[in-house]
């Protein structure tokens, strides 16, 4: 049996949980490392003297916004010896709770400070006013509003290209899925946008490109291969949805590992596949 202290925290954590793991997910990008922010979250907020706090919510989004940015700070170094491109770990879309970051925008917030992409999230995507944001950050509020100018600058692109419909794009992805895995060649050329671009995460841990295939000659060059020599042994489609806010699927590919493919589409063409093939990053999926 719990102590009633520890029963009485999770009974007033448990129902902000989900607002906590979108935050600390959009924060890093890692569904894992999220889940232990959530838990040092859940500790101190445990330990904490809960009589004193009026507001439980904003008390923990400062706790879990903060455990970020340590932990941001110290994933520089992974994230620049990473073997290969990095992508975020795949979240597939919850039909209630679309998801609001798309993975380009994942990727341009790669691109910002630990404290531009706090203040970001939590102003644009969060809509928390600048004043709370500065209490959040330790920083005053005009100091606020300039990392959150300064990183809507450099997403601005990333937030608004890339939009198609829900239902013609998980069309595409169905129709990419069968023409890459029967064979379907000219099929799947005609998808392709001329400046399209592959992406696949490995991490090292199984075969991928380490760097990103530019061009529609490279990308078919590629798929060629893989549906002469993988996948003519079986690709099992699992799902179609949202992944990342962006059309795909998860596969059992024939090594018997877990796969994402994300689709970025422009004006009805493929403009960039991103595949998430490192295990370490698709645990959750199981």
């Amino acid at each position: 049996m719990l102590p009633a202290d520890h029963t009485d925290a999770a009974a007033s954590f448990d129902p902000l949980r989900r607002k906590m793991m979108r935050l600390a997910y959009r924060m890093l990008g890692s569904v894992s490392d999220a889940e232990d922010m959530l838990q040092e979250a859940f500790i101190r907020w445990m330990k904490a003297d809960r009589t004193e706090i009026r507001e439980p919510e904003a008390f923990l989004r400062r706790v879990v916004t903060r455990l970020c940015l340590d932990q941001l700070k110290s994933a520089r170094h992974k994230r620049e010896t990473y073997v290969g491109p990095w992508l975020p770990e795949p979240v597939v879309e919850d039909e209630d709770e679309p998801e609001d970051v798309s993975l380009p925008l994942m990727l341009a917030l790669e691109r910002l400070s630990p404290l531009e992409r706090a203040a970001l999230l939590l102003h644009d995507v969060f809509g928390l006013p600048f004043e709370e944001i500065a209490a959040t950050l330790e920083r005053d509020v005009a100091a606020c509003r300039q990392l959150a100018a300064r990183a809507r600058r450099n997403v601005r692109e990333a937030r608004t290209r890339y939009a198609v419909d829900r239902q013609r794009g998980l069309e595409i992805a169905q129709a990419f899925f069968k023409a890459s895995r029967s064979g379907d060649m000219t099929a799947l050329s005609a998808m392709l946008a001329a400046d399209v671009g592959l992406h696949s995460d490995g991490g090292g841990k199984r075969p991928a490109a380490i760097a990103p295939i530019l061009g529609h000659a490279a990308v078919m060059k590629v798929h060629t291969y893989l549906s002469d020599k993988i996948w003519r042994t079986g690709s099992e489609l699992l799902r179609v949805g949202l992944v990342n806010g962006l059309p795909g699927f998860v596969t059992r590919e024939p090594d018997g590992e877990l796969q994402t493919t994300a689709l970025q589409i422009e004006d009805g063409a493929i403009t960039a596949i991103y595949v998430m093939r490192n295990p370490d990053k698709l645990r959750h999926l199981h």
